[in-house]
């Protein structure tokens, strides 16, 4: 049998924990050309709030009674399809699952760092990390001395963002929610000052950390947080955007101030990213990230929960700040 998490409800925003179920289904003999991975760590993205909504997002929906979709790391049980062998680790998109059974075009990669934790290619080594990597370097273009902002800082892709950006040569600044976890971009993640955004006058912080402007804004939240950053823009500044965790809801669009004026009188740029339009790059960008963390200049915390039974709730602790860096699930 085959113990699976399952969509059972579409939510309006934030998924909760009964959103999903518990179910168990046989497994099927293989079929030629598919493999069966037995998963061992799940992975939790904040991203999955937009797979799994009715509004329009840059991939499908996740089915009401399918399996929430999730990368995995997991090793090849068996296997009728070439190139594939029983006991290797891959990294794929293999869903809330105990096993799963796929075609070759659902692994991402081999996971071939045998010297560092299979984990990791969920995390720094894998889409967070390589979406810090490739989103910086090919959209925010950081220079030698410029100041990188950075929103949810202290979280899985922007703690890659600001250390990526130290290694380039840039000041970096960090938005995080609360003391202990601004504190954790300046001791653990070696940012140069950090804001949080739950104080009293977060434009006045922003001020100070940025005397001379912001030149890179990697942007996670959108918000009232990117609305406070917009102003405090340098002369031809360039705005990533990421993510849009601080937006609730997309029904109805969130409405704000407009970001225009500010991009005119500054001459900026703003381009969003997503990770799937550069595929193609993704095995070199976790080369150079692997390099990096067997330097000691890329540093990862790892949030993890344990069992099929933690699902459920965890994306919502995800956005209830819960989590202590790049949160996975462990799997027996």
């Amino acid at each position: 049998m085959n113990r699976q998490v399952i969509l059972v409800s579409r939510p309006n925003g934030i998924a909760q924990a009964d959103n999903f179920a518990i179910v168990e289904q046989p497994l099927e003999p293989l079929a030629e050309g598919q493999l069966r991975v037995r998963n061992r760590f799940l992975s939790v993205e904040p991203a999955m709030r937009g797979w799994i909504a009715d509004a329009g997002n840059y991939s499908a929906p996740v089915p009401v009674g399918g399996v929430m979709r999730a990368l995995a790391v997991g090793e090849v049980v068996e296997s009728r399809c070439a190139g594939f062998s029983v006991g290797e680790t891959m990294c794929g998109w293999f869903g809330w699952q105990q096993f799963a059974t796929v075609a070759p075009d659902a692994v991402v990669r081999r996971v071939r760092e045998d010297d560092l934790p299979a984990s990791l290619a969920l995390g720094v080594l894998g889409i967070n990390g390589v979406t810090a990597h490739l989103a910086l370097t090919r959209v925010g273009e950081p220079k030698v001395g410029e100041t990188v902002l950075v929103s949810t800082a202290a979280g899985s892709v922007g703690s890659a963002v600001g250390q990526i950006a130290k290694i380039i040569g840039c000041r970096t600044v960090g938005i995080a929610g609360g003391p202990e976890k601004v504190a954790q971009c300046i001791e653990q993640f070696g940012y140069d000052a950090g804001i949080d955004y739950k104080c009293d006058d977060i434009e006045a912080a922003l001020a100070a950390a940025c005397p001379d402007g912001v030149d890179v804004y990697f942007d996670n939240t959108a918000g009232r947080i990117s609305d406070a950053v917009y102003p405090h823009l340098a002369l031809h500044s360039r705005v990533v955007v990421c993510g849009t965790a601080a937006i609730p809801a997309w029904d109805p669009w969130p409405n704000g101030p407009r970001v225009e004026r500010h991009l005119l009188l500054k001459r900026a740029r703003m381009q969003g990213f997503v990770i799937f339009d550069h595929m193609a790059s993704y095995e070199n960008s976790v080369g150079q990230l692997a390099d990096w963390v067997r330097s000691g200049k890329l540093h990862y915390l790892e949030d993890v929960l344990d069992g099929l039974e933690a699902c459920p709730d965890a994306l919502a602790g995800l956005y209830r700040g819960e989590n202590n860096g790049k949160r996975i699930i462990r799997l027996p």
